[in-house]
């Protein structure tokens, strides 16, 4: 498969990290363009119990971690060319699912906890609903741990 729009969904943990570096490495040897969604999980954003909306200060905060996650990708891979950012509030589970669709994306790239049994079970899996909700291939990169 010719792959054009490879979209990579990256927040700041060291899976989403790892599977973005692949997800950059692939899209550069193929000439893909780029695509990064990073989504900012409005159910784990602090709320003010008074009016159930969530501070200002804390969602430009948000904002910048994710440009700051996005620029680092970034200047390590100044290869990939132009990149596309896609930095918004949502559940990120249907956020990168309706970007994949909107953008084009060919392939989406996410990295995974490894998690299974009973926190897999409490804690749902973002990877498993893109993989169900989508036409697009993706690629799941677990964490390895290194020797």
């Amino acid at each position: 498969m010719n792959y054009e729009r490879i979209l990579i969904a990256i927040d700041d943990s060291a899976h989403s990290l790892h599977a973005a570096e692949k997800g950059f490495e692939l899209a550069i040897a193929v000439k893909a363009e780029i695509g990064v969604a990073y989504i900012v999980d409005i159910m784990h954003e602090p709320v003010i119990p008074e009016t159930g909306l969530v501070a200002n200060d804390i969602q430009h905060n948000s904002a910048a971690t994710a440009n700051k996650v996005i620029d680092q990708l970034i200047t390590k891979f100044p290869a990939a060319g132009e990149i596309t950012r896609f930095t918004q509030e949502g559940f990120p589970k249907k956020e990168i699912v309706m970007i994949a669709k909107d953008w084009g994306a060919d392939l989406i790239v996410m990295g995974t906890h490894g998690r299974s049994g009973l926190s897999y079970l409490l804690l749902g899996s973002v990877s498993e609903y893109v993989i169900k909700h989508t036409n697009v291939p993706v690629m799941v990169v677990p964490l390895r741990e290194r020797p």
